[in-house]
């Protein structure tokens, strides 16, 4: 028997292969199987079987995990991956109590980024996206979903999603891409939100032709875009064939996510401020709760989603840090992990499932991510953690040892004694 990969001395080992996605009770359900091996073949997971079970395998790569924790690639469902600059000189302006609406008039805020996202080049963009996705592998991620919506006007929003699409090219970790030009209203339309959806569902069958795009997002918010708005934009990109997602309920409940379930949508995410209601009607579809604590986190807010609620309930949850340069800087799943025990309230195990095959089924990849099987990609970490619940508690830190993709090594820490 060869194998191009054989890991052996596996500690614990998570395979995470359930039909997905993992709904409610569920998702405090782990199996977990202990001194475990996998062998690796043609990018693929050829066999996962108990140590003491193999023999006689013969292998071009040894890799013993010295019992170490060992988990499908994380899967990031909600990242703002392309923009340009940064904005780090606002935090001293929020620390000092400065609205919001006042860094905008200074020049700050989104429109800051839309600013910086416009003048930038293809080149400059790329190069900058590579560089994040190089410190989510990192971290142990292996598929991101990005979003464009730094641009609010065609050319550059199709230079964002164009951008992605080269990003994907160029690098190991596989991309799902989402249109997201309805992210806010430009300053000439403030007075004719409508007129600006028009201008961006034109953009439709240009996406779908260029293949730039699987899903479609939009804001759904006070100030930004409203339900019957955003109704009718996303039924517009529904009947193009683009997937559906919603940023819903993040600052005030305006039915975001009853909206996200009514249209089908494959997630509805933030909703820090989701209804009762919302979470009734959540927990009974199959529409999954994107849930981005490092949001609440970062900008120092008390309210954060209720996501113990909707597990309750029987809601399907997935977990990303909504990476962007304005609400939650960071590339590291792994503290945003730390922040749902903490402020969520969610367990280990509902931990492991919500940034694993829920976030997979998030964005369309339930079929090849998020989880471990015969036949399925070989996108895997070694932690340097000896078990499932070390990761959460150890918080702030990087505990990838090894991360694979596509059974090639993408990652190993390095050495230092």
């Amino acid at each position: 028997m060869f194998v191009d990969t054989l890991i052996t001395n596996i500690g614990q080992l998570l395979t995470m292969n359930k039909q997905g996605p993992v709904k409610g009770v569920e998702m405090n359900d782990l199996t977990i199987l202990e001194n475990a091996a996998i062998g690796i073949k043609d990018g693929k997971i050829e066999w996962i079987k108990k140590a003491d079970e193999i023999s006689a395998v013969k292998t071009d790569k040894l890799i013993d995990a010295k019992g170490k924790l060992v988990t499908p690639g994380l899967v990031e469902p909600h990242t703002h991956l392309v923009f340009g600059g940064s904005r780090e000189q606002e935090m001293a302006l929020k620390q000092q109590g400065v609205p919001y609406l006042e860094i905008l008039k200074q020049g700050g805020g989104i429109l800051s980024t839309v600013n910086a996202t416009k003048q930038a080049s293809f080149e400059e963009l790329l190069e900058k996206a590579l560089f994040h996705l190089d410190r989510m592998a990192m971290h142990g991620i292996t598929t991101v979903e990005a979003k464009s919506g730094y641009g609010l006007d065609k050319e550059t929003e199709l230079k964002q999603l164009r951008v992605a699409k080269e990003a994907g090219s160029k690098h190991p970790l596989d991309l799902v891409s989402t249109f997201l030009g309805a992210h806010a209203v430009p300053p000439e339309f403030k007075d004719n939100p409508k007129a600006f959806l028009d201008q961006m569902s034109g953009l439709f069958d240009e996406i779908k032709k260029d293949d730039l795009a699987e899903f479609v997002d939009i804001f759904t918010e006070t100030g930004v875009f409203s339900v019957e708005q955003s109704r009718g934009y996303l039924q517009k990109a529904k009947e193009k064939g683009f997937g559906l997602k919603i940023h819903a309920d993040e600052i005030d409940p305006l039915g975001g996510t009853e909206l996200a379930v009514e249209m089908g949508a494959v997630s509805g995410d933030h909703l820090a401020v989701t209804s009762d209601e919302g979470i009734k009607q959540l927990a009974a579809s199959d529409t999954i709760g994107v849930i981005l604590p490092g949001t609440s986190f970062y900008l120092g807010k008390d309210v954060y989603a209720r996501a113990r609620e909707m597990i309750d309930a029987g809601a399907a949850i997935a977990i990303s840090t909504d990476f962007n340069p304005g609400s939650s800087v960071t590339e590291n799943l792994q503290l945003i992990m730390a922040i749902a025990a903490l402020k969520l309230k969610l367990s280990p195990a509902e931990i492991w499932h919500a940034v694993t095959i829920n976030s997979a089924y998030a964005i369309g990849r339930g079929h090849e991510a998020g989880s471990l099987a015969a036949g399925r990609k070989a996108d895997i970490v070694i932690w340097d953690a000896p078990n499932y619940l070390y990761l959460p508690y150890h918080y702030g830190v990087n505990h990838a040892n090894t991360v694979i993709k596509d059974g090639v090594t993408l990652y190993e820490r390095p050495g230092i004694r």
